[in-house]
């Protein structure tokens, strides 16, 4: 299986190689390095990696753990292809030309882009900001691995942001700017893999193929609602 393993490491010739190694030892095969971020002599990275499946992550774990001032921000399993240069302008591209399937293609293909679990297109009611506690957002398009009912977050106030659940969950936010709509996509805790926050970069990353997205549907999204109930007969 695909994981996806982000470690923040001193920013020195030769800690990368370190990790790298240990990785290799412990039986991962690595298959992309992202570097999210470099400040203060710190660096954050994200290593996509083939683990066998039958392995266990605490020996992983355990060998990371030894290096001298690395720590491990999380572990867990990666959906999809490793991300690609030009990906984000063919997602792009894709919802430009089919623009009524255009929010579900974006939902779909978002969490595979973020290494996420599952994304809702969220509606908020218009008058929000007057609610006591908030939104009560309802689902507009889910992404196949959405579960059902999905718990989301308090979206508002409408602004893109990380947040990190209560029992350990992940999620991402980012506003269309119009209709109440806004992204919502899943980082789920597991017993056994515990994932990372999104990272600045990510939700930025969010944020900007969300205000893309909406400039190309336009009047679009003024139409998405929550999914019609069919009555019984």
């Amino acid at each position: 299986m695909l994981l996806r393993v982000r470690v923040t490491l001193p920013d020195r010739p030769g800690t990368l190689g370190q990790v790298a190694r240990t990785l290799g030892v412990s039986g991962a095969d690595i298959v992309q390095v992202v570097v999210l971020e470099r400040l203060g002599g710190r660096a954050v990275d994200d290593f996509t990696v083939v683990w066998p499946g039958a392995a266990r992550v605490e020996r992983l774990l355990a060998g990371l753990a030894a290096i001298p001032g690395v720590r491990v921000d999380g572990v867990w399993r990666a959906i999809g292809a490793p991300t690609t240069t030009g990906q984000d302008a063919e997602l792009l591209a894709q919802v430009a030309a089919n623009p009524a399937d255009g929010l579900a293609t974006l939902v779909d293909a978002v969490p595979g882009l973020l290494a996420a679990e599952w994304a809702v297109a969220a509606v908020v009611p218009v008058d929000w900001a007057s609610r006591v506690g908030g939104g009560g957002a309802t689902v507009g398009h889910a992404s196949w691995r959405t579960p059902v009912p999905p718990l989301l977050p308090e979206v508002t106030p409408l602004r893109a942001r990380s947040m990190t659940m209560p029992d350990g969950g992940h999620f991402a936010v980012a506003p269309f700017g119009r209709a109440g709509l806004v992204l919502v996509v899943s980082r789920d805790y597991s017993e056994t893999l515990a994932p990372a926050a999104f990272h600045s970069t990510e939700v930025d990353r969010l944020a900007q193929l969300v205000r893309a997205s909406a400039v190309i549907l336009g009047d679009r999204l003024d139409l998405v609602g929550p999914p019609a109930v069919s009555a019984n007969p």
